[in-house]
């Protein structure tokens, strides 16, 4: 199932975005790489893309750390 973030394999694989980088964010990667490779990868350029992109990631550790912490909890409770 395909969020808002998350971009179809055929969008990834038509950009050549690497399989490593195929995460819940990857529609957010699209836009950043296009305005990368127009503004010559210029580091002070694409901040708002970026940042976006940044925060989605952030998120989305945060996500999977909550998730692994409560299976923690779980696998703790039942071994008790």
């Amino acid at each position: 199932m395909a969020s808002a973030t998350t971009a179809s394999q055929m969008e990834l694989k038509a950009n050549r975005v690497p399989l490593g980088w195929r995460d819940q964010c990857s529609a957010l990667l699209l836009p950043l790489n296009i305005c990368r490779k127009e503004k010559l990868y210029m580091p002070w350029e694409c901040d708002h893309e970026r940042h976006t992109y940044e925060k989605c990631q952030y998120d989305d550790y945060i996500r999977r750390m909550k998730e692994l912490s409560k299976q923690k909890r779980a696998a703790a409770e039942e071994a008790e």
